[in-house]
């Protein structure tokens, strides 16, 4: 059985209406798929009631998986760079504004200078753990702490299995509930056919909190059970991830909320740092901010701007 890896963080894709991102995904040749949705739906109204079938209704566009996973996306573009260009658990903790341009104070490692430096991390995250000399001016600290990093306060639970059985039912997989602890849940079977569920939990970062990740899986499975069956109660292996208590992710803003960042083209960057640095992170899409597909139009304008400064520099 070919490897895939689950997503964890994104999971769709809509290349028909994200040229950008559909291009890149062609270039890179890699294979997509399409959400399996074949079957009814399910709804849980409330305790003590059966869930209630629905058909599912076909999306349009229809929401599209990339084969083996969204990481191959990353592999693809890292695999021409050379091995020494990619520092790995190198975390920037200051940014020094030179006259040859920047020097990147890492955690371990030293420093780095360039002439250019891209930041690719959401401007919330970036303001929250990095010290730059000279400091951020008001106006800069304020919009980067204002910008929501889309999806930060959220958490997803997975449970593998050997087959897709809810198929069998004539069940898509997706369901949605006013019971919890998920709201939402989908059919995450891989393209080499790797079975699992997924859902979306309804708590808040401040009430997952308040319990161990042991206490929210059995929740989460007794939830499967309810809606698929006795066979959703015992699953091969199961997965969780609390982005809301990742560092690398969401900052103490991010616990609660989790509005959906809107496009402005103002500068993110003060005087001092204009010709300096350049943000990339989806969150400065002019298009789609927070979404994959504006992290590929944020990084596509942002390299034009950093080879439009190297060519006129002296």
């Amino acid at each position: 059985m070919a490897k895939d890896d689950f997503d964890l963080g994104p999971s769709w894709i809509w290349p028909d209406i994200q040229p950008e991102l559909g291009a890149l995904i062609r270039a890179l040749q890699l294979p997509v798929f399409a959400q399996f949705s074949d079957g009814d739906m399910l709804f849980e109204h409330a305790t003590g009631q059966t869930p209630q079938r629905y058909p599912t209704m076909a999306a349009a566009p229809p929401s599209i998986r990339v084969a083996g996973g969204m990481s191959t996306i990353v592999s693809a573009l890292g695999k021409p760079l050379p091995a020494q260009c990619i520092l790995l658990d190198t975390p920037i903790t200051h940014i020094a504004s030179t006259k040859e341009g920047v020097d990147l104070v890492t955690d371990g490692r030293g420093s780095i200078s360039a002439r250019q430096a891209v930041l690719a991390v959401p401007p919330r995250l970036a303001q929250a753990l990095i010290h730059f000399s000279p400091a951020l001016d008001e106006a800069t600290v304020r919009r980067w702490r204002q910008t929501p990093t889309w999806m930060a306060p959220h958490a997803k639970f997975f449970a593998l299995y050997e087959r897709p059985f809810w198929r069998d039912a004539g069940l898509s997989g997706h369901a949605r509930s006013a019971m919890g602890p998920m709201t939402e849940i989908h059919d995450a079977t891989t393209a080499s056919g790797q079975a699992a569920l997924f859902g979306f939990l309804g708590l808040s970062a401040s009430q997952r909190r308040q319990f161990n990740s042991e206490t929210i899986a059995q929740a989460c499975l007794l939830q499967f059970a309810r809606l698929f069956g006795k066979d959703a109660a015992s699953p091969r292996a199961t997965l969780f991830k609390d982005w809301a208590a990742d560092p690398l992710t969401a900052t103490e803003l991010d616990q609660s909320g989790g509005e959906h960042p809107f496009p402005a083209s103002a500068p993110w960057l003060g005087e001092d740092w204009q010709d300096r640095l350049v943000l990339a992170a989806s969150e400065t899409s002019l298009t789609e901010p927070g979404y994959l597909a504006g992290a590929v139009e944020a990084g596509q304008r942002s390299a034009g701007t950093v080879i439009r400064r190297l060519e006129r520099a002296p």
